[in-house]
């Protein structure tokens, strides 16, 4: 099964899905699900008031060049389970085409997150989020592509894959998507651990009682 779809107005993102179970581990779902619930929690995660869903968490299959992705438009649920999660087996970040097993398309970011993995061999977890106060105070703070460079493109990918390597970032890091307004980009060996770098950064920067 192949997909195009236009996402943000101005991308196309080729998916090719292989209709089967994703395989999935019970006991990585349940932490996926707690990550993901703490993540939407704090409005980093979820659904825009126009029904556009924001917000997309993977993690890498130990031993295995593949990872596993939230499904796309998965914003407004609450709780995924094996029917909206992909399982990415293969990334043309170039032609920016996907290649997933799974009863739902892999995010249309998951280009973004082949680059973090392909990155370092011990980055276990990629969370990507939307927080509009986040990404206004860390712009000029951390690591960020150009703003010239929109998002979901073989080029924001290219920009991420620059910024690892300038930055000399190895399994743990944040960055900023400058042109991608709201997004900011987390990774770590666990899901645990780049769950934490986001949940740390937004009660340092005093925003418990604002709205995203």
């Amino acid at each position: 099964m192949v997909n195009q779809r236009q996402a943000e107005g101005y991308i196309k993102f080729q998916c090719t899905r292989e209709v089967a179970e994703p395989n999935i581990d019970a006991a990585w779902l349940d932490e996926l699900n707690r990550c993901r619930s703490e993540l939407m929690h704090l409005r980093m995660i979820g659904i825009y008031p126009s029904g556009v869903g924001f917000g997309n968490i993977s993690f890498r299959i130990t031993g295995e060049d593949e990872f596993m992705i939230s499904g796309s438009a998965t914003g407004a649920l609450s709780l995924l389970d094996g029917s909206t999660i992909a399982r990415v087996t293969r990334c043309n970040i170039s032609q920016n085409k996907v290649w997933c097993r799974g009863f739902i398309d892999a995010s249309s970011e998951s280009m973004s997150h082949a680059a973090v993995y392909r990155h370092h061999a011990s980055i276990g977890a990629v969370v990507h989020i939307h927080h509009a106060q986040l990404w206004e105070r860390l712009l000029d703070k951390l690591p960020a592509t150009s703003k010239a460079v929109p998002y979901g493109t073989p080029a924001m990918s290219g920009e991420i894959a620059r910024l690892l390597v300038q930055y000399q970032l190895q399994e743990r890091g944040l960055l900023v998507m400058g042109g991608h307004e709201e997004g900011l980009i987390a990774f770590a060996p666990t899901l645990g651990e780049a769950t934490q770098l986001f949940t740390d950064i937004y009660y340092r920067q005093n925003l418990m009682t604002q709205q995203p």
